[in-house]
C-alpha cells in the first residue's frame, strides 16, 4: 500500500478498489444520515460495486494528473477520504475535498488530513493556492478549515445545489506563503 504518513495515528493512502471498496462502502453506509445533507453523490452509492467503480475513476484521474484521490487511515483503518478534486492552471490552485465517517468526528483526524494534503499540495504538486468550499451551514466542513489555518475568502450565493435546494457557500484559502509562515512559526 503505497501511504503518506502525517503522524502516529492519521495517514494517507491510494486506494486499492478490490481491496478497500468494502470498507469504504460500509463507512459511506453508516454516516449515511450525516453526509447525505453536504455530499449528494451518497445516494449514488448503493453497492461495494459502486464504491469499487468509484475508486476505479478516481485511480484514472490520478493517473492523468486530473486530481488526487486517497484513504483517510486512523490507526491503519479507513475513516474516510480526502482529495485534490482538480487542478487550475490560471491560479496554480487546487481544491480539497473530504469526508469523514462519523464514528471518527472529534478525534481531529480530518484536521491532521487537510493538514497532510496542503503539505504534498505545496511541496509535491508545487501549487500556490489551496482552497476548501464548504456550505454556510456546513459547521463541522468549515470549522476543519478555520482549525487547519484557511483564511476565510468569502461567502458565494447558491453555490452548492444540495438535496434541499441551493446553499451559500463560504470559500476559503490557504496561499503557499501562509504554509510557509505556518511551518516556520
Amino acid at each position: 500500500m503505497f501511504q503518506y504518513k502525517i503522524d502516529e495515528e492519521v495517514s494517507l493512502a491510494l486506494p486499492r478498489p478490490k481491496i478497500d471498496a468494502e470498507a469504504i462502502y460500509a463507512l459511506i453506509d453508516d454516516s449515511r444520515e450525516e453526509l447525505l445533507p453536504w455530499l449528494p453523490w451518497v445516494l449514488d452509492m448503493e453497492s461495494v460495486t459502486d464504491e469499487e467503480n468509484v475508486l476505479k475513476t478516481n485511480l484514472k484521474h490520478f493517473s492523468e494528473g486530473d486530481s488526487v484521490t486517497v484513504i483517510i487511515l486512523f490507526n491503519n483503518q479507513p475513516a474516510g477520504v480526502i482529495s485534490f478534486n482538480r487542478f487550475r492552471e490560471l491560479d496554480n490552485s487546487t481544491e480539497i475535498g473530504y469526508w469523514l465517517a462519523t464514528k471518527f468526528v472529534g478525534k481531529g483526524i480530518m484536521q491532521r488530513a487537510v493538514r497532510g494534503m496542503c503539505e504534498l499540495g505545496f511541496t509535491d504538486y508545487q501549487v500556490n493556492k489551496i482552497e476548501i468550499h464548504a456550505a454556510v451551514d456546513n459547521t463541522r466542513s468549515n470549522k476543519v478549515a478555520e482549525r487547519a489555518g484557511f483564511h476565510l475568502d468569502g461567502l458565494i450565493r447558491a453555490s452548492e445545489l444540495l438535496e434541499d435546494g441551493y446553499h451559500d457557500g463560504y470559500i476559503w484559502t490557504l496561499l503557499k506563503s501562509d504554509w510557509d509562515n505556518m511551518c516556520n512559526n
